[in-house]
């Protein structure tokens, strides 16, 4: 049975360490959420680590940039983990090839081109058209606005008869930025899997993501973590497959399913909606705070 509480003071004390959402729970894509920075700031205060955890298919330093321009304090968290840095190992590493179609925005060229120190000696990425391409490197649509994943139907059902594999750096299905749903790399690559192509997917709730907070946060083997989000087949399932507890904000993703106030979940409607999705956090909470 998942228990609602009203605030992280309430539980915070059990952990040593947060493993923290950003989009739905810090920020809304435009602007932070005070009362979610002041929770991070105070459980910070009283020894826990946290560690940003997000799926933004950038490496986390230009998530960190990102966080700068909208004013999150940086004695808000302790690091930062992206899908986008897992990835880019991968990618790095030669999982799809030499040579990449990419689909994706400008915003995310620094996956290409900021390599990482480890990677320096790798042979080159090139990025190529489709018909010219070994594998395919996804970090969302072209025209995230805009476009839905059934605009790339044609282009990725090419891809599949010449057998290329799909990296995703974002497995996320949708955001909200401000109060516009935008469609995720995670939503393409889906597509992908059901015309009968593979996709390889890096960030919650697959491992290398939770593998890498937990080395650069040095953590003990015996150290209590709390994952922290509002995506139930992200945040959510992948606390439960690494065994961690959950604090699932209802705020978020899934606000229009919770009731009338965004702030205080009815608890009700959360349980049909939870046992739709065969998942049960450890808590829930409206917002961050």
């Amino acid at each position: 049975m998942t228990r609602i509480i009203q605030s992280l003071s309430e539980i915070g004390q059990g952990y040593d360490a947060l493993y923290c959402d950003l989009w739905g729970c810090l920020h809304n894509g435009k602007q932070p959420y005070p009362a979610a920075v002041a929770a991070l700031q105070a459980y910070r205060q009283g020894g826990g680590k946290v560690c940003l955890m997000t799926n933004a298919p950038r490496p986390n330093q230009y998530v960190k940039a990102q966080l700068d321009r909208m004013g999150v304090p940086h004695d808000a968290y302790d690091i930062i983990v992206s899908s986008g840095d897992c990835a880019q190992d991968a990618m790095f590493a030669g999982a799809v090839g030499r040579r990449v179609w990419h689909i994706g925005t400008e915003k995310d060229d620094g996956f290409f081109t900021d390599i990482p120190a480890e990677w320096a000696d790798a042979p080159a990425i090139t990025r190529v058209p489709l018909d010219q391409a070994e594998g395919i490197v996804c970090t969302g649509p072209f025209d995230e606005l805009n476009e839905v994943p059934d605009d790339y139907r044609g282009r990725l059902m090419l891809a599949r008869e010449r057998g290329l594999t799909l990296l995703c750096a974002n497995p996320d299905i949708v955001v909200d930025m401000g109060e516009t749903r935008i469609y995720c790399a995670g939503a393409l690559a889906a597509l992908y899997d059901e015309i009968g192509g593979t996709s390889l997917y890096f960030g919650k709730p697959y491992p290398p993501i939770y593998d890498r907070a937990r080395r650069l946060l040095e953590l003990r083997d015996d150290a209590q973590i709390l994952a922290i989000g509002d995506g139930i087949n992200t945040d959510i399932r992948g606390a439960v497959q690494e065994a961690l507890d959950s604090l699932f904000v209802t705020g978020g993703l899934a606000a229009d399913a919770m009731g009338d106030d965004v702030e205080n979940p009815d608890s009700g409607l959360m349980g049909e909606w939870l046992a739709t999705h065969q998942l049960d956090p450890t808590f829930a909470i409206g917002r961050l705070r």
